[in-house]
């Protein structure tokens, strides 16, 4: 008999894929801080445009990397009660969805989520600041 909480079968997957990436979150971090040095410099040395644009969609990609990987800690933090599929009933995606609210209060939890909300809008202000897709020609 195992010891420790059971996850159901349909639940186990996504979080598993979630324990890995949020694994994952100091090696993204770094890549990101990196890509964002690269930027700052070509910037500041007053880079060609198309690197300038390289870098600006470089770093762009590397936030957004991050960003999921602190969002997969942050549901690790929760727990697998927070997990719901569509396979599931609607009253256990309903209790998933209360686990979700219950776990988002959580002391331990709090921290990825003051991140999660960190990297967002370090992420926004990043792409207000520089275009990262091509403008739109009308």
């Amino acid at each position: 008999m195992p010891l420790g909480r059971r996850v159901s079968k349909d639940v186990a997957e996504p979080y598993e894929a979630d324990q890995r990436l949020a694994g994952e979150y100091e090696d993204r971090l770094a890549a990101a801080g990196e890509a964002e040095r690269a930027l700052r410099e070509a910037q500041a040395s007053g880079g060609a445009e198309p690197r300038l644009r390289e870098l600006t969609v470089a770093f762009d990609r590397a936030m957004t990397a991050v960003l999921a990987a602190a969002e997969a800690s942050e549901r690790i933090a929760m727990g697998p009660n927070v997990y719901s599929t569509d396979a599931q009933d609607a009253k256990a995606r309903r209790a998933a969805e209360i686990a979700y609210r219950k776990a988002k209060a959580r002391p331990a939890v709090r921290p990825w989520t003051e991140e999660v909300d960190r990297l967002r809008t370090a992420r926004e202000a990043h792409r207000l600041s520089y275009r990262t897709q091509p403008a739109a020609h009308v």
